[in-house]
């Protein structure tokens, strides 16, 4: 049975799940932040899913991007899974600004965080989920 890693668990909030993957929100309101992780056993790999789960997880992606996209108008999307700290396969989708206090570099590291306020990440949340629509 599927389960989410512990650190994506406190990190994150559960905006909905899609064919495939659970799409999480990161609690840090310096970038919107979004989460798929596909909800199959022991995969820490892209390489790791069947050829149809990996056509199902590129098809989310471009959904979760467009959702940012169309709801922050950012200047840069950054698509990644790097997974060093947790294993299992999670791939992140940050809008990026050029005004954002990382820029240019990665958010990976930067030591930025802040989280939201519980009331804004409910209404970020239910944002979200009407945009995405599925």
């Amino acid at each position: 049975m599927f389960k989410l890693h512990e650190r994506l668990a406190a990190d994150t909030v559960l905006v909905r799940p899609l064919t495939l993957c659970q799409v999480l929100c990161m609690n840090n309101r310096v970038w919107p932040w979004l989460i798929l992780v596909p909800a199959r056993l022991d995969v820490t790999e892209l390489h790791h899913l069947s050829t149809g789960d990996r056509a199902v997880l590129i098809e989310e992606v471009a959904l979760v991007s467009s959702t940012l996209e169309r709801v922050f108008n950012p200047d840069k999307l950054n698509v990644a899974a790097i997974g060093n700290i947790v294993p299992q396969l999670h791939i992140h989708v940050v809008a990026r600004r050029r005004d954002d206090p990382a820029w240019p570099n990665p958010v990976w590291g930067s030591g930025i965080a802040e989280p939201y306020a519980p009331a804004d990440l409910d209404a970020l949340v239910d944002r979200l989920r009407q945009t995405l629509g599925v």
